[in-house]
């Protein structure tokens, strides 16, 4: 077994947590969230008042059962005010019941309304955001720093305002019996403050780190324990090495979870330690006053009792700053997502595309990838990956028209920008210089749910869900009758694998469609296409994992569904491009040769020499 890597405390030092202090608009924007609940927060707190006054009454009746019963020898006035307490404590046990349902339902409440703003920031954010994130990090964000407002917030709730309404009423009730212990119980009360001053910070340092580390696990695992990670390492023969850096990443996620618990137990010994003073105190100068006939015996033990319920309140006071420090941090990490800007949104005033058949134009298009500075990856460094390469234009004056309805493909070697090109087109990304034109309309002008709805891609590793092949399809078009999903798939040529599967189209495919093969993985994507039927296709390499016969009978079925359809395809095959209206030849993210295969082979050029080497092939 390794021994941990460094001091227990060494993290305690580092400058990316400690250096990172959560600035006080977390608080406001945080309180914000809870804003809608404000009904519910005030029934709150009308319980929490009838809790903490039945925590006072049942003291002041202690009193009674000495002073007016006990020693007055008044049998049945004892059992009276015995019963009362315990009636007493029936309906407290009630409130506390019904204070736990109002502050857990407000917590989750507020849980699912950041989950849910979350959510939809992440879908706003460009293709470059999620090339460059930690996927297992950024989903730590959304649910476990998520669970841990939940907790923070419902503990400020259920600890924090009960507590203080507990202590405030208990410092009266003691000033009412006697206004010297009171006194001198308020001059021990920072003794009770000063821990929770000295910890919090510290518990914010291990917060913080305890999340980061526990993202850094959730990310590993993610990316490990998909089919693909799985395959990898198996192919490789990495497992043992992959289980090193996951027990090196655990030990990181332990570190902070023992120095938390030792602070935390430290914290609770020194509180108990200070409220055994307090007793001690109340004990012998109250029992002084009581002998000297000062104060009444009732009032001594009332006292005591009252001392005894405010160290737990106090206690949680003391402790509230942790809680809060837990939250703030959790919601920090969240508005650094909330706090990116998505770069590729509707304007204001959109443009409609007119309908009919599409007419694609790129006029004289420059593009390069955003850089992180451009993204703003603010308090994501850790799980951002950093930049690479200086940008630099990687697509140059791509300069075209693809008419309605005709067939352009996009041929080049590797690396080209064919598929940057594609991308700009969904408005994926937005062009440096130049414009891309949809029916006469540039992309930016258009509605993006417009856009893509008119779009439709089949790409070589096309992506589906861990659900049904009737869910997967129903994404493309959610209104498909069961004879339009049965008709997509006939035209894909996927009918009989899926009515041959026991449970047809309630088959489950897998995460990724790993249960289909490669070739039936694409043939499904290609059955969402037709069944969604968009009036400007995009094909990337969309039958490269098929065999030959399956392949010329998809190019036939694409043929006839393409008909009257603008078409866009890369192909790396130049066979499937050869009946091409146009051919486009991409090198080093320009146009370098364009025409009709015949024309192309009369020239010297990329396409001839590629056609040559795979025709001679």
């Amino acid at each position: 077994m390794q021994k941990l890597a460094g001091p227990l405390n060494s993290f305690g030092d580092d400058a990316s947590v400690v250096n990172r202090p959560v600035k006080r608009d977390v608080a406001r924007r945080a309180l914000a969230f809870a804003a809608p609940y404000r009904g519910q927060l005030l029934t709150f707190l009308m319980f929490v008042i009838c809790s903490s006054a039945i925590a006072v009454i049942s003291p002041l009746i202690y009193r009674e059962i000495i002073n007016r019963g006990i020693l007055a020898g008044d049998v049945a006035l004892v059992v009276k005010l015995a019963a009362l307490i315990a009636a007493l404590g029936l309906v407290d046990a009630g409130l506390q019941l019904v204070q736990s349902y109002f502050a857990t339902r407000i917590g989750a409440a507020v849980v699912v309304a950041i989950r849910v703003k979350l959510f939809e920031r992440i879908q706003l954010l460009p293709l470059t955001f999620f090339e460059r994130i930690q996927t297992g990090a950024l989903a730590s964000r959304l649910a476990n720093d998520a669970i841990s407002v939940r907790s923070a917030f419902t503990d400020i709730l259920s600890n924090a305002v009960g507590n203080a309404v507990s202590v405030v009423f208990v410092f009266a009730a003691i000033a009412f019996i006697s206004w010297k212990i009171a006194l001198a119980v308020l001059v021990l009360l920072p003794l009770f403050l000063l821990p929770a001053r000295y910890w919090g910070r510290r518990i914010q340092v291990f917060t913080r780190e305890g999340f980061e580390a526990g993202a850094a696990l959730n990310g590993q695992m993610i990316e490990r324990f998909n089919v693909a990670g799985v395959m990898l390492a198996k192919l490789y023969g990495r497992p043992d090495e992959d289980a090193r850096e996951f027990e090196r990443q655990a030990r990181r996620l332990s570190r902070p979870f023992i120095q938390g618990t030792l602070h935390g137990r430290l914290f609770a010994v020194s509180l108990t330690l200070m409220a055994s003073f307090a007793t001690a105190l109340v004990y012998g100068w109250g029992g002084a006053l009581a002998a000297r006939r000062t104060i009444d015996l009732g009032a001594v033990v009332a006292t005591v009792s009252l001392l005894v319920r405010v160290y737990a309140p106090l206690a949680g006071l003391s402790n509230v700053q942790v809680s809060v420090m837990t939250a703030l941090v959790a919601f920090k990490r969240m508005f650094d997502i909330l706090d990116l800007e998505p770069t590729i949104l509707d304007k204001a005033e959109t443009q409609a595309i007119p309908p009919g058949p599409i007419e694609l134009e790129f006029d004289h298009v420059d593009f390069s990838y955003p850089t992180s500075a451009e993204l703003r990856f603010r308090g994501l460094e850790g799980i951002s990956a950093p930049e690479k390469h200086p940008a630099r234009n990687l697509l140059k004056d791509i300069d075209f028209v693809a008419p309605a309805g005709r067939f352009v493909a996009l041929v080049g070697p590797s690396g080209a920008g064919k598929t940057t090109i594609t991308q700009l087109i969904p408005r994926l990304y937005d062009v440096r210089a130049g414009a891309v034109r949809v029916n006469g309309v540039d992309v930016r002008d258009a509605a993006l749910n417009e856009l893509r709805a008119r779009i439709g891609v089949v790409s070589q590793d096309a992506h589906f869900f861990h659900a049904t092949v009737r869910a997967n399809l129903l994404y493309a078009r959610p209104d498909a009758t069961e004879d339009e999903l049965w008709s997509a798939l006939h035209q894909a040529h996927m009918q009989d694998v899926v009515a041959g599967s026991p449970n047809g189209l309630d088959t489950m495919i897998g995460e990724r469609g790993v249960r289909l093969s490669g070739g039936e993985r694409q043939r499904l994507a290609i059955a969402r296409l037709f069944l969604k039927a968009p009036d400007l296709v995009v094909l990337d390499e969309a039958t490269a994992h098929l065999d030959s016969a399956s392949e010329i009978e998809l190019q036939e079925a694409l043929e006839r569904a393409l008909v009257g359809r603008t078409a866009i395809a890369i192909a790396h095959r130049l066979s499937t491009v050869t009946k091409a209206d146009q051919i486009l030849v991409v090198q080093d993210g320009r146009i370098v040769q364009r025409g009709v295969h015949s024309e192309l082979m009369r020239q010297p050029g990329v396409y001839a020499d590629l056609c040559r080497q795979q025709f001679r092939a």
